[in-house]
This record gives structure tokens, sequence and C-alpha cells, in this order.
């Protein structure tokens, strides 16, 4: 599978290469670091979600609503390797489509692994993963929150197809993820991972220590099935209990209330931000 909305041109290249809520399934070592705060409840969305590279206007939400066919859609909300301009995206957007019914799925496109094949301005090295996991995550966090996203929402970290049989590489990148996903679990945002089932979800699913991994996995599997449950490739005691995310079918052209977007299609049934 290819890169993920950071470029339309670059994203086909190969396919080789989802509180206390969350606790059941993803593990408890996963989520050790939420016990010891309060979190706010998940907000969870059971359903059709899409997403698109830029997010859509006021009046295309407004007309796509109306149709019925999905209830949540996923934003960029920043990082340096996010491929499209947001022009729609402000705190006025998220709080007006959050009131005509929207759940809303914040996508961070943060640094990616030095071994992948792509021209992604920032990646991380052995040496640099740890922090950048940090910063990015603070950045993260503080998009999320100027957008009306409080706290308790997810903040899904895009990661990009990359070589998981490099060793070096794979654990530099499961250092950089367990990095952001502990900062952001700090600040009380739930920690998430959009990734391809055969390349970063699947480091993630099958990594032997659970510490401070995702509490909630986005897979893509371009297989067209519309579940969650009938095509997970890994353990099915992982990600359970409103966890899990799945792309099922990507560049879909798709015209609702006189309104033709690119959208992909995902299986949801994770959490989706708190908007106030």
């Amino acid at each position: 599978m290819a890169e993920h909305r950071q470029s339309r041109k670059r994203r086909y290249i190969t396919w080789g290469v989802a509180g206390a809520a969350v606790l059941a399934g993803a593990g408890i070592a996963a989520q050790n670091s939420m016990a010891a705060t309060t979190w706010p409840a998940q907000k969870t969305y059971t359903g059709r979600a899409f997403d698109t590279c830029t997010a859509p206007s006021l009046a295309a939400m407004k007309a796509w609503k109306t149709n019925g066919f999905y209830g949540a859609a996923a934003v960029y909300i920043g990082g340096k390797n996010r491929g499209c301009a947001q022009p729609n995206l402000t705190a006025s957007w998220v709080k007006s489509v959050n009131a005509v019914g929207w759940k809303l799925i914040p996508l961070y496109v943060g640094a990616q692994p030095p071994c992948q094949t792509s021209r992604n301005p920032e990646r991380f090295t052995a040496t640099t993963a740890a922090a950048l996991g940090k910063s990015n995550a603070e950045d993260a966090v503080a998009k999320a929150a100027a957008l009306g996203m409080k706290p308790g929402s997810p903040i899904y970290l895009n990661m990009e197809s990359y070589d998981i049989t490099n060793k070096a590489c794979n654990d530099a990148t499961l250092t950089y993820v367990r990095s952001f996903t502990k900062t952001l679990r700090a600040k009380t945002y739930r920690a998430g991972l959009y990734g391809f089932s055969s390349s970063s979800a699947k480091a993630i699913a099958t990594a032997t220590n659970r510490t401070d991994l995702p509490g909630n996995l986005w897979y893509a599997l371009w297989d067209k099935q519309y579940t969650t449950t009938a095509d997970w490739p890994w353990d099915p005691k992982l990600y359970t209990n409103h966890s899990r995310g799945h792309q099922y079918m990507v560049n879909s052209k798709e015209t609702r209330g006189g309104y033709t977007i690119t959208v992909d299609r995902n299986a949801w049934d994770a959490p989706v931000a708190l908007v106030g």
C-alpha cells in the first residue's frame, strides 16, 4: 500500500510495503498510563465514516449529512507531512458540522520512518524518534484544542507503509509511536493509529511489548468489506470494545446533495472527537 492522503500523486505507489472504556481488548499494558487520570467519557461512533484529503466546505457537509449514508468524517488536523491545505478546517467549521450531527475523527500526519520510500519532509531516526514523538504529539494536541476538540478526544497518528522486517527501522518506529502515545495520554487525549494491515498497523497489532501503544487501531485493508471484525487480521482479543476502524475502499467518487467528493470509505467502531 502507498501513502495515505499525504499526496494524491504518491498515494498508490505500493501495496505490500482504533479512559476505561477502551481498556478491554487493547491490553492493560497498552493503556497503563491512562489509569491515574479521571478521563472524560469516550464518545464512540459505530457506522460508516469517510475521509478525504481536504475537509469539505460547510455547505457540502450539510448536504452530505441529509443523505444519511455517512455519520462521521476524518479530518487532517496537522503535521508537517500533511498533504493538503485545509482552508475550511477551522474551529467554527468544527462547531458547525458537529451541530448538524457529524462525528469527527482527528488525524495527524506525523514524522515518518527512516526506511520509508517517500519524500516526506519530516522523518525520525533511531536517535530522534522519542523526541519527535513527544513534540509531534504536543503539536497534535495544540492543533486539536485550537479546533475545539476537547480532552478525551482521540487523535489518530497517520503512519505510512514501511518495511517492518527492517528491525532497526521498526524499532525506531515503535519508539516514536510509544512516545507520541504517552504524550497524548499525559494531556488527556486518547491515542489511535492509522496504518496498513500489511505494514504499520501490523507492526502495532503484533508487537509483543504492548506498553504505551495506541489504544485504538484504524487499519487500511482495501477489500471492500464493511466490517471491523470479519476481516480483522490479528488476535481477535485485541482492540475490542469499540477500538477499531477499517478503511475498506479508497478513491470513491460520490455525489450527495449536489456535491461531488472523492472519499475513502471506512467501517467505524471507535472513539470520535469531543467537541465544545
